[in-house]
């Protein structure tokens, strides 16, 4: 195995940015602020210049991740950001095809992840009561069915739903998942 070749000490800087960057806004790290990354890569720079520098590098992230461009559309892309006045150095676009190359599957999986929507209901318990305390009499001893459901995504806290029904309300709820069954089921039998 061939040595890491060394990098510039800009090029290592660039890079750690380009990964903070990375982490903030495709991993969702609310640890990894502004003022951390000019702190600990740049700290010589002045704010101004440094705030430019990394909105310039998010955008670009921004624009490589959302295309998820494979390697000759990220060189063909690089190569109009140089060309481009108030574009990257051929340097940067270096580092840049270099991070895009080793990051690509773990960004790409983490987007992906942060737009599925896969709440879900995890279990779901019941029980019916009997009321035997309300304002009118009338309404004592009737049946409620109690429903509790656990929703959320897989790795994270869940979050629970707690519904009363009277008789009424469950048979309208049976008639609309009676209904829901039914579109399923031709839209099964249709592919």
């Amino acid at each position: 195995m061939a040595a890491p070749e060394p990098q510039p000490e800009g090029s290592r800087s660039l890079s750690a940015l380009l990964s903070g960057i990375a982490q903030a806004a495709f991993h969702g790290n609310a640890d990894i602020t502004e003022e951390l990354l000019r702190d600990q890569l740049y700290p010589e720079a002045p704010p101004e210049e440094f705030r430019a520098l990394r909105a310039k590098m998010g955008g670009l992230l921004q624009s490589i991740a959302s295309a998820d461009m494979d390697l000759n559309q990220l060189e063909a892309f690089l190569t109009a950001q140089t060309k481009k006045q108030g574009g990257i150095t051929p340097d940067q676009a270096a580092v840049i095809a270099k991070f895009w190359k080793n990051h690509r599957t773990q960004i790409h999986e983490s987007l992906v992840s942060q737009s599925r929507w896969d709440h879900g209901l995890k279990n779901m318990s019941w029980r019916v009561d009997l009321k035997s305390q309300l304002r009118h009499i009338d309404q004592i001893n009737t049946p409620v069915a109690i429903v509790e459901m656990e929703l959320g995504k897989n790795g994270q806290e869940s979050e629970f739903l707690c519904l009363e029904f009277d008789e009424a309300k469950v048979s309208q709820m049976l008639k609309k998942l009676s209904e829901i069954e039914e579109s399923m089921t031709l839209l099964t039998q249709a592919t």
